[in-house]
């Protein structure tokens, strides 16, 4: 597997010197953070970036993520010319040897928390979601916004695109992503593409929007309707762990050789649709990592791997989720898994 890692260009405060002094580091997961969603990534700033990953040398190895712009979400006449900008970045991103690309479907929202800094017993502090508190959250008020939303919305333009929402459903959704990946998944068979969906974080409906893809059943149906290899899945832990209901060992099987990305992290249950992120360890959490890890090399994953969202520890202040110093310990815990796997 290749041990990779995210990081969020130029005013990231983890910096590229830095993770290169990782043991085992190979790639950096990135993407361009200054164009609209919907525009074509320019050839010229793909080669840039790639450049300055490769000077520090490290691989730019993963897109995450080229964003789906939201009227290919809601199915609007709009959304051919956002797909036809979607194909045009895959063919520059293909130019520029970028071969792996992470995305989403998730509605209007990206991942979200009803904490950031929330207390562990050992000092640290880590990202939390408490279910009751996001129900009580109106997403129009502003109170909560994360790293991983678009914000470029006025509350006006989000509150209609929230209420267009509330007439799709989750089938509709679902219908939407197949139209787009009938669009786009040529285009990526013929740069030699590989399109890895990211699961729903966290995999059930949040804010009265439908998700998608939150279980085994639905990746199921996704691959097998876009029966491509170029059509596969960004394998998280953490997101499809975040609902017990999930066996995370039947899901790789199930994606068996569609599996083109993976983000690694534990998270503990904390109640019901309810969990907290903690070291990346089995034992500190409720996903056993070291199960999920040794699946992955059974079924002979080999492609980009990351340690996702690590705690905030000795008193490192940064990006939530996105700090230097427990991501770096959990792709030493990780790397440590899988050289004792290679050695069987």
């Amino acid at each position: 597997m290749e041990m990779s890692f995210r990081w969020y260009g130029q005013d990231d405060p983890v910096t590229l010197e830095q993770i290169r002094q990782i043991p085992g580091m190979v790639g950096i997961v990135t993407a361009i953070y200054d164009i609209a969603v919907g525009d074509v990534w320019p050839y010229e700033k793909i080669i840039e970036l790639k450049q300055n990953v490769e000077t520090h040398g490290l691989k730019l190895n993963v897109i995450e993520s080229v964003p789906v712009h939201e009227d290919i979400k809601m199915g609007l006449d709009t959304r051919d010319r956002w797909i036809a900008n979607y194909k045009e970045t895959l063919r520059n991103l293909s130019k520029a040897g970028i071969k792996t690309v992470c995305y989403n479907f998730m509605p209007v929202f990206d991942w979200t928390r009803s904490q950031l800094d929330a207390p562990l017993a050992d000092g640290s502090n880590s990202l939390l979601y408490d279910d009751k508190l996001v129900k009580g959250i109106d997403p129009l008020s502003g109170e909560l916004q994360l790293p991983g939303w678009d914000l470029s919305y006025q509350t006006d333009d989000l509150r209609k695109i929230i209420d267009h929402y509330q007439t799709i459903t989750e089938q509709d959704l679902m219908d939407n992503l197949i139209y787009f990946l009938k669009e786009v998944v040529p285009v990526a068979e013929e740069e030699d593409v590989l399109l890895a969906i990211h699961p729903d974080d966290p995999p059930w409906p949040i804010f009265g929007l439908p998700r998608v893809i939150t279980n085994k059943e639905n990746v199921q149906y996704l691959l097998q309707t876009v029966d491509s290899p170029n059509n596969g899945i960004t394998f998280c832990t953490g997101s499809y762990g975040a609902n017990p209901a999930n066996d995370l060992i039947e899901i790789i099987e199930a994606a068996k050789g569609r599996i083109h990305f993976v983000h690694a992290r534990n998270i503990k249950w904390t109640g019901e649709l309810s969990f907290q992120e903690t070291s990346h360890l089995t034992r500190d959490g409720s996903i056993d990592m070291a199960l999920v890890i040794k699946k992955l090399h059974d079924i002979g994953f080999n492609g980009p791997i990351r340690p996702d969202h690590g705690r905030m520890i000795w008193g490192e202040q940064g990006r939530p989720g996105y700090g230097l110093y427990d991501r770096a310990l959990g792709a030493t815990y990780l790397n440590g898994i899988i050289d004792t796997l290679n050695m069987e």
